[in-house]
């Protein structure tokens, strides 16, 4: 496919992906869209103008919201109908390419919007899914001889964390404060967090509602998971490891996580599906799988202080995960748990066996006792005032490049 939009070679935006999210146009009105290039094009404007009147079960314009919840809720036979349609819209020679004035009319340059939450979440939960962050963390805090707990090797673990302050990239996040108990203090102490932390995730969004009782099996889990988006599930380390015990991450997660704005459907990674990694002792048979269900997605986490330049301080990969997103689901599912559209589960932290590829800076710096140089000469251990963290994803295969484009959250001073 060639499309009549310029774009580069490299753009995670390319006719291969149509992706979809949310913007403000003109400064005046909110709605859905999708992107080729560096074009953001309205979605509601093309289904006005007959674009879409072709397609069965898109019956009104779901694209003047202010979320894409109505619209995915329609399932994987209308919003796969509208992917392709605006496929083949966007290639050379197609009856959009000589329509100039819904061009001028629905096509409008990036610079010139304001990219919003894509979903509206009404249930959040996070994994713990990468044996190599697992494992690293576990020679951290417990026996590194048995780094892993024991059922860890049998279930996807997780906890349910807070919907509210998922945020969209580019929002500021505020040093959270809390309870903290230093290693050579009898009592614990309050105050702003000493120790916050990025973690790479990816995470993936659903499609429908389901009922209390129902449960959502492995071969069934893809119909129901729209897209993807980057996760960055901000930490406080000091005080996570103070308060976890005995029912696990509460203040140190929940103060907010920020999403890349742009949904990347699970048909446009289709061609970057891999195997997962070997999962030993076998699982149970709610949880097996057949196929392929893990996708090659490189993953690169940026560090920019307030006086330099971006640093990359980590090259990771999405086929890392030892649990797959439909093991993750029917696991989730598999005790009569309901599900409902927009509803966000994120992979956990994102590690290889490289330490380069430690997706967050507890690894990369192991606890502090390692600090990452930048390029302006100042160091760190773990992520300081007025830093910018940014993350990008992207797959490229056989000359097919689809990416995420980024997520970036700086870091301000406590309130």
């Amino acid at each position: 496919m060639k499309s009549f939009v310029d774009y580069s070679s490299n753009s995670d935006f390319s006719i291969h992906n149509i992706p979809f999210g949310v913007a403000v146009f003109n400064k005046e009105y909110i709605g859905c869209c999708t992107r080729i290039g560096d074009q953001v094009i309205d979605l509601a404007t093309l289904y006005d103008l007959g674009y879409f009147e072709d397609i069965e079960g898109l019956d009104d314009n779901v694209f003047e919201a202010y979320t894409i919840n109505e619209f995915i809720e329609l399932g994987k036979p209308v919003t796969n109908a509208v992917r392709t349609k605006i496929q083949t819209l966007l290639q050379e020679g197609s009856i959009l390419s000589k329509d100039q004035k819904t061009i001028e009319e629905a096509f409008y340059d990036l610079d010139k919007v304001k990219m919003m939450m894509p979903v509206h979440i009404p249930n959040y939960t996070d994994f713990y899914s990468s044996i190599e962050h697992a494992t690293n963390v576990g020679k951290m805090f417990r026996d590194p001889a048995n780094a892993l707990l024991p059922n860890w090797k049998h279930l996807p673990v997780g906890y349910h964390g807070r919907a509210s302050s998922i945020v969209v990239s580019g929002t500021e996040i505020n040093r959270p404060k809390g309870q903290m108990k230093p290693a050579d203090a009898d009592k614990p102490v309050f105050g702003p967090c000493r120790q916050l932390d990025f973690e790479l995730e990816m995470a993936f969004i659903i499609n429908k509602n389901t009922e209390m009782g129902e449960s959502i099996s492995t071969k069934d889990a893809e119909d129901a998971i729209f897209g993807m988006v980057i996760f960055n599930d901000w930490s406080a380390r000091d005080i996570q490891s103070w308060e976890y015990v005995p029912l696990g991450p509460f203040l140190a997660k929940n103060f907010g996580s920020s999403i890349s704005p742009w949904v990347v459907t699970l048909e446009a990674l289709e061609p970057f599906r891999t195997a997962s990694p070997k999962q030993d002792p076998e699982v149970l048979d709610y949880l097996k799988f057949e196929g392929d269900k893990n996708y090659d997605i490189n993953l690169e986490v940026y560090i920019q202080p307030e006086n330099g330049d971006q640093n990359l301080i980590c090259e990771s990969n999405y086929k890392h995960m030892y649990w797959n997103m439909t093991q993750q689901l029917a696991h989730h599912t598999v005790n009569g748990c309901n599900v409902e559209v927009g509803d966000m589960y994120a992979s956990g932290t994102i590690s290889g066996s490289d330490p380069k590829s430690f997706g967050s800076m507890l690894e990369l710096t192991w606890r502090g006792q390692n600090p990452i140089s930048l390029s302006n000469g100042e160091e760190r251990k773990f992520i300081e005032d007025n830093d910018t963290v940014t993350m990008k994803a992207w797959a490229e295969k056989d000359g097919v490049r689809v990416g995420f484009g980024e997520v970036s959250g700086k870091i301000i001073p406590t309130l």
